[in-house]
């Protein structure tokens, strides 16, 4: 579950970002993996969701969302869910916060 008391307030200018995501123009579903996915399957949509995160101009403001609050699940900034828990791992290690 997300970590709802790092989210930012309702502003407008916090948000806003979101409205430049190249994944606006995709399939929602490309970026959040189905009940059960595995394999080459999750692998295949990952990879096809990341691509669209290259080329995409809020890339490190996603990213950073992402982290921020620790987005369970889905494609955020170009990362998987395991890429996101890898950072955390890394963090918890070293005694750091995470990105934020």
């Amino acid at each position: 579950m997300a970590e709802i008391s790092r989210l930012p307030g309702p502003v407008a200018d916090v948000w806003e970002w979101q409205l430049d995501g190249s994944c606006r123009e995709a399939d929602p579903n490309l970026f959040f993996h189905p009940e059960g996915e595995r394999g080459p399957a999750r692998r295949n949509r990952d990879a096809a969701a990341q691509a669209i995160c290259a080329g995409c101009p809020v890339l490190e403001m996603c990213r950073k969302h992402a982290l921020k609050v620790r987005e369970p699940y889905g494609v955020w900034g170009g990362m998987t869910e395991d890429d996101r828990e890898a950072v955390y791992a890394t963090e918890r290690r070293r005694g750091m916060r995470v990105a934020g």
